[in-house]
């Protein structure tokens, strides 16, 4: 059997450009800020945890209020599909919510309990329960903005895809900003390295799944896409190369270089009221009418 290669990549020299913990010497540091952080946000801005959006699965999330008509922001959490969860991603939380966003963090379904698939359905199922529940969660009329890390980007970039919103009863323009971090896009490599362990892919799950190959042909959500400067060259590459086919798509996008940060503290910055991220999404959410500057 040949040996598999990929972006000149062997299987061998793939898994490590895939294994997002050993591209950060100091991890356990990183993630334990990311944790800290979101304990203080949880402690200090009202919200209420664990409401149950998907009566299949039983999956919650947490919902932190702004006021009346607010615009709503949700965060999905990375952590390769197999990790995470809403109370250590609450430090998403804090910046945008700083400029009167409603903010939702979703929790879903952790693999190899399910697969790609059901995790996918579940996210989707959250849009569609808080865009039903617009009224009871006092969210604004627009579109939301959505975004993630990671494996919460490739979630966030499945929400681009214009194969799901007729199914789930949401309009076509749900996303309005698509907030991608480090995103997972073409998932050809991965069943070669050791995330395989736990996802268990298939050739058709990883082309249903893979959101480079589903960029709609019609768009009106604005893609913010970022990776740390600091991570492996295939995360890079992954960014870069979903933000231009979304671009030759016709569609339109902001890339925010992010030349110092690695893949854990890239998404921490969403804690800064002033911060580059925040900044790149409330000039989108403007552009689109659903914030604007006081």
């Amino acid at each position: 059997m040949a040996e598999f290669f990929y972006q000149d990549y062997d299987v061998a020299a793939l898994d490590i450009q895939y294994n997002a913990r050993a591209s950060v010497a100091s991890f356990d540091d990183e993630y334990a800020r990311l944790v800290n952080v979101s304990k203080v946000v949880m402690r200090d801005i009202e919200h209420q945890a664990g409401i149950v959006y998907d009566d299949d699965s039983g999956e919650t999330l947490d919902f932190y209020p702004a006021g009346k008509d607010a615009p709503l922001f949700v965060w999905i959490h990375g952590g390769y599909w197999r990790g995470g969860n809403a109370a250590d991603n609450a430090f998403g939380v804090p910046g945008l919510h700083a400029h009167g966003f409603n903010v939702a963090v979703i929790d879903y379904t952790l693999a190899p309990s399910v697969t790609l698939d059901e995790i996918v359905r579940q996210i989707r199922t959250a849009i569609s329960f808080l865009h039903r529940n617009r009224r009871r969660f006092t969210i604004g009329v627009g579109p939301f903005v959505v975004g993630g890390t990671s494996a919460g980007g490739h979630l966030t970039a499945m929400l681009l895809s214009d194969d799901w919103q007729h199914v789930y009863n949401v309009p076509d323009d749900i996303v309005g900003v698509g907030l991608d971090l480090s995103g997972l896009h073409d998932l050809t490599p991965l069943p070669q390295t050791h995330i395989n362990g736990w996802m268990n892919f298939d050739e058709a799950m990883v082309a249903r799944n893979s959101p480079m190959f589903l960029i709609p042909k019609a768009s009106s959500t604005h893609l913010i896409a970022s990776v740390g400067g600091l991570e492996t060259p295939e995360f890079r590459r992954q960014t870069a190369a979903y933000a231009e086919a979304w671009r030759q798509a016709g569609h339109s996008a902001t890339v925010v270089d992010m030349p110092e940060l690695n893949h854990f503290n890239l998404p921490l910055t969403l804690q800064e009221r002033d911060g580059k991220l925040v900044g790149a999404v409330l000039d989108a959410a403007a552009r689109i009418g659903i914030w604007s500057r006081g």
